[in-house]
């Protein structure tokens, strides 16, 4: 029994562990062939069992038969995965081949290599780069009041544009050589974070041209001449750009756009020529209300062939001066009354030379490539920057606000309920911060990370939407009266947007960061996908032979590995660090096993109907998401010199995003439409039960500890908040406040034991202050610093009221006028269409006439036929 025994566990344990350490297939034959060969000798098996033994080694041995293995294995599998592909349209595929593989494809691996995430130096910004951020950052946010700019101006005051200008906060992206700033991505980050931390208005205005705009577009696309022509102008802000893409037919589904341009020939400088006639109807449009160049996306047609064998070209983009005839630029939305200037734009029958193509004409159609190409990159700086920046903005205003904002005689922070929010304000700044900054400085080292910029947008967007309404309640009545005592409400207001633009939030968790990062992260499918449509039918053959059998062993492995670091807590798995967070890897490597594993099963199971399973796509989309920001949190600790004081928000942190992976694995197992499959991987990613566990109560004291005092780790999570000590900077006088609390309460005391024992009696703290300094409780000088003290928190704590007539606002109501075919003139619908679905209605109609000429053509063709043959019978 106990020689039976040994075997057993020797051939189970043998193959868990060839599997777990992906020894290759030639490898693990020769092994398991050895120990098969050993038990026939030395072993006790009867002949059936020995027989059974060696007739499956022989089916292991079969695979490594190459010939034999591509013509009896191979090829019926390759038809079979043929019929399985999913539809693709063109938009899907180069959305799908949009930037690289980073660390994403370490987490879908099921086996992360860490030495390549720790490898990448920390981020830094350079000399000039911290100076303009000590300089001009600060000095532009100093000169910021949103109340004014949201309320009062409807737009930052001609003082700050100036400034903008000068400095060239529009031009960090744009290298030195065209006159601009040359910043790296983290520098970039980083001043928006600042700028958002104190001005929405400003972060979204000076952010969206350092992102996805003209200037990056040309820098990437953009001939030498159109360069050289544009770049300068952005740079010194001569030249404002903008980007439409959006409109109203085709917002998340750019596949839909009508907006047309047809080339044909016209008059341009007194020449005939052969440009494109462009007709647009766009809206959400950022810069578009004061824009001097447009970039445009249209669909591009060349119905006389005037450029090539094609009618339809696709996607294309383009630089438009917006001061041509037919460009209409100037009206403004209003985005939830955050004043940053966002509107409309459309043209009509505009015509341009080909060469305004970024690119040139060879560019023709390639629009929506170039988009997605430059969205992988962009979408990771700017929106998640300001859900970060606002956030240090709202940990250090709250951290300080519910300690010198007392009820029940002691600090609201005091209180669990209020502490628990605090904790999530702090622990998702501390995430966003860490995704931020591990992100971008990877974009530095020359990176273009789709999948990861897919998962911050929507998760820091996601995570600032939280941290506004914790904020929001735990300030209470405070952040709900508007006027320029409300350091909140603004922020709060702002928060759809981010969520909103770039992407909606519902499609990139439903549709984009699993259904592209399944595809473009794992490491076998692109290549099965490419090999199964490759037109050399040998090579295709040869390439599916060799991912498929990789995917084989991949997936065995995985099944080894989830099952192995499940049972054991992964306290077996290897990582790089013997530090106080070694545990925090081994669970991510843990949990990157059972997803890999997931996964394929469901690729393997649902086939193309994956990707209609939104519920299902978007659960693995929250689990791989976890794993990646986790990860960034490791790393950002690393990168901050392992400071120990941020031990808690590190430990909370990572074990709230991993206890929602594990809830949101289950939550898809559990939801899986094949059963039995969902049963078999229940028992290899949970053979113990959901065993992991969220932050716990002791962790929410220590945080709360952490914000709500003076220390390093409070200024640490809020670096680059604008947190200057100045009259109109709410968070500067709250920590003027929150170290005065420090100073002061030994003086509290004083004044509530001196109540306690009957020597003060008033209830208002002003003359219990007066009677502890006439009983000469507290010296003259402790009463003046804690009347001073006193009055600093009364003005914080206080909030606006207006005079009934301050109410009125001139030139809004009846005034707005939708786009579109909504209304002409704000009150009555439009019967005629707008430019762009008069155009496509045009093209559509060209192309029946086209059609109709064909078929009346042949109709012709047929009736004269049978009139010879009518005739011929005839004779």
């Amino acid at each position: 029994m106990i020689v039976s025994l040994f075997w057993f566990l020797l051939f189970v344990g043998g193959g868990i562990a060839l599997a777990y350490n992906r020894i290759d297939l030639r490898t693990s034959t020769v092994a398991t062939g050895i120990a098969l060969l050993a038990y026939t000798i030395l072993g006790s098996g009867g002949f059936f069992w020995l027989l059974l033994l060696w007739l499956l080694f022989a089916v292991m041995v079969a695979p490594n038969l190459t010939q034999f293995r591509r013509e009896k294995i191979t090829t019926p599998l390759l038809e079979i995965y043929r019929t399985m592909l999913p539809s693709m349209s063109d938009t899907e595929r180069e959305a799908l081949e949009a930037g690289n593989v980073w660390w994403d494809g370490e987490l879908f691996s099921g086996a992360p290599n860490w030495d390549r995430l720790m490898s990448f130096p920390a981020p830094q910004l350079s000399e000039e780069e911290q100076a303009f951020f000590d300089g001009p950052c600060e000095e532009l946010c100093s000169m910021l009041d949103e109340w004014e700019i949201s309320h009062e101006l409807g737009d930052m005051p001609q003082h700050a544009w100036q400034f903008i200008k000068k400095h060239k906060f529009f031009a960090m992206i744009i290298p030195k050589q065209y006159g601009g700033l040359g910043f790296s991505s983290y520098a970039n980050a980083m001043v928006i974070m600042k700028l958002a931390s104190h001005s929405t208005a400003a972060s979204s205005t000076i952010g969206v041209p350092n992102s996805l705009g003209p200037a990056e577009l040309l820098l990437h696309y953009g001939t030498e001449e159109q360069k050289q022509r544009y770049l300068p102008g952005l740079a010194t802000a001569d030249e404002i750009p903008c980007f439409a893409l959006t409109s109203p037919q085709a917002g998340s589904d750019a596949a839909a756009l009508i907006d047309s341009g047809v080339v044909c020939k016209g008059k341009w400088n007194g020449k005939q020529i052969t440009g494109i006639r462009l007709n647009w109807d766009k809206r959400y449009i950022t810069l578009a209300p004061v824009a001097t160049v447009l970039g445009l996306a249209f669909k591009l047609y060349d119905p006389d062939h005037l450029i090539g064998d094609r009618e339809e070209y696709g996607i294309t983009a383009a630089l438009i001066p917006t001061d041509m005839p037919g460009v209409t630029v100037g009206r403004r939305h209003d985005p939830l009354n955050i004043a940053f200037l966002n509107g409309p734009t459309s043209g009509e029958d505009v015509f341009v030379p080909l060469d305004y193509i970024i690119g040139g004409q060879e560019m023709a159609g390639k629009g929506w490539k170039m988009l997605v190409e430059l969205l992988s990159v962009g979408r990771a700086i700017t929106l998640p920057s300001i859900s970060a920046g606002g956030s240090q903005a709202a940990i250090y205003a709250a951290g300080a606000y519910t300690q010198i904002r007392r009820q029940f005689n002691m600090p609201i922070a005091k209180f669990d309920g209020i502490g628990e929010a605090l904790t999530r304000i702090a622990g998702h700044t501390y995430i966003m911060n860490a995704a931020v900054s591990v992100t971008s400085g990877a974009i530095d080292q020359g990176e273009k990370p789709a999948v990861p910029a897919a998962i911050l947008k929507y998760h820091c967007t996601e995570m600032g939407r939280k941290v506004a309404n914790d904020t929001m309640d735990v300030h209470g009545g405070k952040a709900i009266m508007m006027g320029p005592k409300n350091y909140v409400g603004r922020g709060y207001m702002a928060t759809p947007i981010a969520i909103t633009v770039e992407g909606a939030n519902i499609l990139t968790r439903s549709l984009i960061i699993f259904g592209q990062g399944a595809m473009r992260c794992h490491p076998f499918v692109l290549r099965e996908l490419h090999a199964a449509q490759d037109e050399n039918r040998e090579r295709g053959l040869n390439e599916f032979d060799a991912a498929l059998f990789g995917h084989i062993g991949y997936a065995i492995s995985n099944l080894a590995r989830s099952f192995f670091l499940a049972l054991t807590h992964a306290k077996f798995s290897t990582v790089p660090l013997n530090t106080p967070t070694r545990r925090y890897y081994q669970n991510i490597n843990r949990y990157s096993a059972a997803f890999a594993l997931a996964a394929d099963f469901a690729m393997l199971t649902l086939g193309g109907k994956l990707k209609q399973k939104e519920l299902l796509s978007a659960r693995l989309g929250d689990v791989f998401s976890s794993m990646y920001l986790a990860s960034t949190v490791l790393k950002h600790f690393e990168n901050q010199g392992r400071r120990a004081t941020d031990l808690p928000l590190v430990e909370w942190s990572v074990r709230m995003l991993m206890y929602h992976a594990q809830e949101q694995l289950h939550s898809f197992l559990r939801n899986f439409p094949n059963r039995p499959v969902a049963f078999f991987l229940r028992c290899f990613i949970f053979p113990r039960g959901r065993t992991y566990s969220a932050p716990s109560d002791e962790l929410v004291k220590k945080i709360v500890d952490l914000v709500t005092r003076p220390g390093e780790a409070r200024e640490r999570l809020s670096r680059q908040a604008y947190t200057t000590l100045e009259p109109g900077n709410p968070l500067g006088l709250l920590q003027e406040a929150l170290e005065l609390s420090e100073q002061m309460a030994p003086l509290e005391r004083k004044l509530k034991q001196s109540r306690q024992e009957g020597l003060i009696r008033s209830d208002y703290l002003g003359h219990q202050i007066d009677e502890a300094e006439t009983a000469e409780v507290i010296t003259k000088s402790e009463a003046k610093d804690l009347r001073i003290y006193h009055q600093k928190v009364m003005n914080l704590l206080a909030v606006d009221d207006f005079a009934p007539d301050e109410f009125g606002r001139s030139g809004a109501r009846g005034k707005a006028a939708s786009r579109g075919a909504n209304a002409v003139d704000g009150k009555t619908r439009a019967a005629a269409k707008p430019p762009a679905q008069k155009a496509a209605a045009k093209i559509k109609g060209a192309k029946k006439k086209t059609v109709s000429k064909k078929k009346t053509a042949k109709r012709a063709s047929g009736a004269k036929t049978t009139a010879k043959k009518k005739g011929s019978r005839q004779r």
